[in-house]
């Protein structure tokens, strides 16, 4: 490995015979100058990981050199030496970006260790550079499409995800939300720390505040041990809270609480816990509807919403439907140890004209469905569910595509009528069974309990057993 090259700038000859002499002892390679506009020629040179640098120097002195350091390199560390130092200097010289300042007579030591842990913090910085880079690019990979919509998403995340800011996701079910939050997650500066998720609407009520903020042991009937939350987990890293209009008014306020404040107290205990953690959360719901309906706090609404992203759902993106379906192709055919099989033309065209409700999750497992069923080597539109296939005159997919070039009234009224006539259809083709109705669709099993109440449908609940 090439020897960390450092460039000492000072007017006293004495003090760069002896600084060279002695880093160079040490392994480092050494080049001197004797003042500051040398020393800028020099650096115009590249390839300089670390600069001594006096403060007092004839012409041009250390802090005006300083800033022309930083306005062309600011992470090149730069370590200041002064015989004359004052608070003022040192204050100004950190303001700038200097990594230390130390005072002559100099210390041996003390410039050595301020040498190794400055080298130490820059590798580590380009270490990190590096990382994050390489996962950006494999997380941009996994946001598959070249539409506008993901384009412009892709590029919403790239830019919010090096920030601390909290981000609120919208999106339909089975549009990626997830995914979004993990590359958030991955392309941050938390990379390295922990991600942890929850999904609100999956944890009782009871249960909930629990599982966020811990408990202590004895607290309620079955706190056998204390517990940690999902908050204190995620100390140092992302929480990402899925559903989060699901989550009812009083744990809304926990939420809060530690939103504005970093700190909680875990169930049935007294102990104040201090956290820093980054908050990501999602949604399938219009959640301004439901702050007119008083159902979620408008304050904790705007704490959350600092970052708004919209995933697109499969109807505002239709031209990635090729892309997604060969992706999955690929992926699952190795996965079950098979030649993934060519979707034909009339394949490809009724996956790209169908509504798919429940977006890339019901593409996902549409596509698994005929890998595994499909033995050849070319999926045919024979070969698609009724749905997509066009073989059943009353196709929902078509009706609904229809209606996306509806009357702006009647827009909703419409898809409404489509989504519960099409549930209903696939609830009978599952056999009134819920579960593998969810799955047939792509949702989660809670998103279509809502959904059946929300249409007034009764399913036969002796086919869940």
């Amino acid at each position: 490995m090439a020897p960390d090259r450092i460039l000492l700038v000072d007017d006293e000859a004495g003090i760069r015979t002896s600084l060279t002499r002695v880093l160079s002892d040490e392994g480092y390679s050494v080049e001197a100058a004797a003042t500051g506009e040398k020393g800028l020629e020099r650096l115009r040179q590249g390839g300089v990981d670390l600069v001594l640098l006096d403060v007092w120097l004839p012409k041009k002195d250390g802090m005006e050199v300083l800033e022309e350091i930083r306005a062309s390199d600011r992470d090149l560390p730069v370590i200041m030496i002064s015989g004359h130092a004052s608070i003022d200097s040192a204050v100004k010289a950190t303001k700038l970006g200097a990594f230390d300042f130390i005072e002559k007579p100099l210390s041996i030591e003390k410039v050595s260790l301020s040498v190794r842990n400055a080298l130490r913090q820059r590798r580590l910085e380009q270490r990190n550079a590096r990382l994050r880079d390489a996962l950006g690019e494999k997380a941009s990979r996994r946001l598959i499409g070249e539409s506008p919509a993901i384009v412009k998403l892709r590029e919403q995340i790239t830019t919010a995800a090096p920030t601390n800011g909290r981000v609120l996701i919208f999106g339909e079910n089975g549009t990626g939300k997830e995914l979004v939050a993990r590359m958030i997650h991955t392309l941050s500066l938390r990379a390295e720390e922990p991600f942890v998720e929850m999904n609100c609407a999956a944890i009782p009520e009871e249960l909930i505040e629990s599982e966020l903020f811990g408990h202590v042991k004895g607290s309620f009937t079955g706190a056998h041990d204390d517990k940690k939350g999902k908050f204190e987990l995620a100390d140092q890293g992302t929480l990402f809270l899925d559903e989060i209009g699901d989550m009812s008014l009083k744990t809304q306020a926990r939420v809060l609480r530690v939103l504005q404040e970093q700190t909680f107290e875990p169930v049935g205990g007294a102990q104040t816990v201090k956290v820093d953690v980054r908050v990501l959360a999602a949604t399938n719901k219009d959640l301004s509807e439901g702050i007119r309906k008083g159902v979620f706090r408008e304050d904790l609404f705007f704490r959350l919403n600092v970052i708004p992203l919209q995933v697109p759902s499969l109807r505002e993106r239709r031209e990635d439907i090729p892309l997604l379906a060969r992706h999955f192709l690929q992926g699952l055919a190795a996965e079950y140890g098979r030649r993934a099989p060519a979707l034909t033309e009339a394949a490809r065209e009724a996956m790209s004209s169908y509504a798919w409700p429940g977006n890339v999750r019901e593409l996902r497992n549409i596509i698994e469905r005929l890998v595994i069923m499909v033995p050849r080597d070319r999926i045919e539109r024979s070969d698609l569910p009724s749905e997509l296939s066009g073989q059943d005159s009353r196709q929902p997919g078509a009706e609904a595509v229809g209606l996306l070039d509806a009357p702006a009234g009647t827009l909703k009224e419409g898809r409404e009528r489509f989504e519960r006539a099409f549930i209903a259809r696939r609830l009978a083709e599952c056999g009134q069974n819920v579960s593998r109705t969810a799955e047939s669709l792509g949702v989660e099993r809670s998103h279509l309990h809502r959904k059946l109440k929300a249409f007034g449908l009764t399913p036969d609940r002796s086919a869940e057993s």
